[in-house]
Formats: C-alpha cells, sequence, structure tokens
C-alpha cells in the first residue's frame, strides 16, 4: 500500500495487490482525488515544478536543512472528490547532521485494523526516503489525533490484551536500491517475525 499511494502514486485499487481498498472504489477502481492523486499533482516552485514526493526528494538532495520538507493529503478544496478522506494526511522531514526525521499526523485510526499497520507503514517510509538520499534514519514521531476501537472490536481488544508478547522481529532493507522508484515488495523482508492466530472482522 505504501509503494501504491507514495512511489506509483496511484488512486486506483487495480495498482494495488491487496484488497484492502475496494469497499471504496468506485466501479472503475478509482477512490477519486485522494492519496496517491494527491501526490502526484504538480506545483510551481522557483526552481521548477514538482509533485510532493519529487520535492521532498529535491530538497533532501539539494536543501536537507529546508525547513519546509513536507507533504498535505488533506486538500479541502477535493474532499468532496474523494471516496475516502484522507487518515494519514501529512508528513514533516527534518535533516539534523546525516539522519533523517519523519513526523507523521494521521487524523483518525482503528487500532485494531489499522493502527499499528499505519506506524509499521511510515516507519517502512522513512527508511525508504533516507536510502535513496543517501541519510541514516532518524526519530519515527507518529502523531494519532483520534485513536480508537469500535464497538464491535471490543472482544478483539480484549482478546489481543491477554496475549503473550513476542521478541521484535528483525527488518531488512536491500541496501542496493538508491532510487526512490527501485524500490519494490521484494526490496523489504521481516524475518524472525511472530504473530498470533488471526483477527478476523
Amino acid at each position: 500500500e505504501i509503494l501504491w499511494i507514495w512511489q506509483i502514486k496511484s488512486n486506483n485499487i487495480h495498482d494495488l495487490r491487496p484488497k484492502i481498498w475496494d469497499q471504496w472504489a468506485d466501479e472503475e477502481g478509482s477512490i477519486g482525488k485522494a492519496y496517491g492523486y494527491q501526490l502526484r499533482q504538480k506545483h510551481d516552485y522557483k526552481d521548477g515544478k514538482y509533485d510532493q514526493v519529487d520535492r521532498i526528494l529535491s530538497y533532501l538532495k539539494n536543501d536537507p536543512c529546508n525547513r519546509g520538507m513536507l507533504t498535505n493529503l488533506y486538500n479541502h478544496a477535493e474532499l468532496n472528490e474523494m471516496r475516502l478522506r484522507p487518515c494519514v494526511y501529512g508528513c514533516n522531514f527534518d535533516v539534523t547532521e546525516d539522519r533523517l526525521s519523519l513526523l507523521v499526523n494521521q487524523r483518525s485510526a482503528d487500532l485494531i485494523t489499522a493502527g499499528g499497520w499505519n506506524l509499521t507503514q511510515y516507519a517502512v517510509l522513512a527508511h525508504m526516503f533516507a536510502q535513496a538520499s543517501g541519510l541514516k534514519p532518524g526519530i519515527l514521531a507518529y502523531v494519532i489525533a483520534n485513536a480508537h476501537v469500535y464497538d464491535r472490536h471490543m472482544d478483539f481488544a480484549k482478546d489481543l490484551a491477554t496475549r503473550p508478547t513476542y521478541p521484535a522481529p528483525k527488518f531488512t532493507i536491500d541496501t542496493d536500491v538508491k532510487d526512490f522508484y527501485s524500490f519494490t515488495p521484494d526490496s523489504f523482508k521481516l524475518e524472525n517475525y511472530q504473530t498470533g492466530p488471526q483477527i478476523k472482522d
């Protein structure tokens, strides 16, 4: 999903392997002017036209101390043309010495089905931007304005609270990939990942 939004910059579910977006897509597979659509729109800057992703990559290469390294998917003028308002809507990038830190803003998170998942995705995204820019990963700060558990998930939440915890898995990324647009799902590995029985809503 993170490659679908940030790298392919798609808003069509036919470009996405999982089926998690099917319920929000129209009959042609589009989720409207949301997520990838917002990231791929080009804007005028003094040094040329960039979409939001390429603007960040350019800053990281040419002006890493710039305090305007941010993305925003919450375009109020086009909310009525989105099938789902962006949940994770904003990122601020910051370089201190040789480390890239990322502040992520999420307006709403269902903790049972998406909360930890979104956090993990943006940790991976931070690694991608850092590696593509010749930097080391720094701090990931993650803000969720409304973190919630739905009534229908309360039994799931109680079950999860009683489950054993496992050692953290090892995340690895293919260090040969130097271009942000060259990452593929096979560029990432999670080793020794242990989990309990799957929860199905």
